[in-house]
């Protein structure tokens, strides 16, 4: 898209909303149109709520197409002056019936979150038990929308007044890596329902943020070790002590912990 091209479309755009958004075919070098990619040089550049408005708190982002093809039309004048163009296919199953596809799944964008911008939040607004209670489940897909959309509602702004309703406040162009729900204390019989529930704990009485560093390391977690865990650091061992907890000698409480007949010191 040369520069002057943009120009007119950003013009149009702020002018007249999307309904205005018209450029040139001759803007458009990609030859294959049975796919769309947000990575395309043409499409990055261009800002998520052209094409994502947010006018409710769906969890489904309103996607192109839903009036009269717009903005997709503005640069894609040929192809959808064909019915039978292979870009139908991209969001129809059948173009003559007007069938849509499932909503597609994250696979061109990562999803970033910082727990130290959401300090204000219990942890039990994005957490739910899993697994029987044992662990603690992550939003995802269109569930984490439903979540964060309790916020982050149309229009809603930080504040320090920025735009929080957008797309690109949680998701870049990149590589989607989901966050793992597994954890090693899990594998020795740590249940959070059992510390919630029967011990009256809060999450930050074995949990700490830890502003700035990247997703999966932003919250800390006690070792999953009691025997053999380190001095004066977030253990097993800090609870279950032989005072606050159960533990010391006596090893008959040991199944409390450690089930089945593979697990060993």
């Amino acid at each position: 898209m040369t520069l002057a091209v943009y120009i007119r479309c950003a013009l149009a755009i702020s002018l007249f909303g999307i309904a205005g958004f018209v450029c040139g075919q001759s803007a458009w070098a990609q030859t294959n149109y049975s796919q769309f990619k947000h990575d395309d040089p043409n499409h990055a550049r261009l800002p998520c709520l052209l094409c994502h408005r947010r006018t409710d708190n769906s969890a489904q982002p309103t996607l192109p197409g839903k009036d009269s093809h717009t903005p997709c039309s503005g640069c894609h004048q040929q192809q959808f002056a064909n019915s039978g163009s292979e870009m139908c296919s991209i969001c129809h199953t059948d173009a003559q019936s007007g069938k849509m596809k499932p909503f597609p799944a994250l696979r061109s964008f990562n999803v970033r979150f910082d727990h130290a911008k959401h300090a204000g939040a219990e942890c039990g607004t994005c957490h739910r038990r899993s697994r029987g209670g044992v662990a603690l489940s992550i939003p995802a897909r269109l569930n984490a929308h439903v979540t964060c959309f309790g916020c982050h509602k149309p229009g809603a702004k930080a504040s320090g007044g920025g735009d929080i309703s957008s797309c690109g406040t949680c998701h870049r162009l990149g590589r989607f890596v989901r966050t793992s729900e597994q954890t090693a204390a899990y594998r020795v019989g740590f249940s959070h329902a059992n510390h919630d529930a029967s011990q009256k704990l809060a999450c930050g009485g074995c949990h700490r943020v830890r502003p700035g560093l990247s997703q999966g390391r932003q919250v800390t977690s006690p070792a999953a070790l009691n025997h053999h865990a380190s001095p004066g650091s977030p253990s097993c061992a800090t609870c279950h002590n032989g005072e606050r907890a159960f533990g010391g000698e006596d090893f008959s409480v040991c199944t409390r912990c450690h089930k089945g007949s593979t697990w060993r010191f």
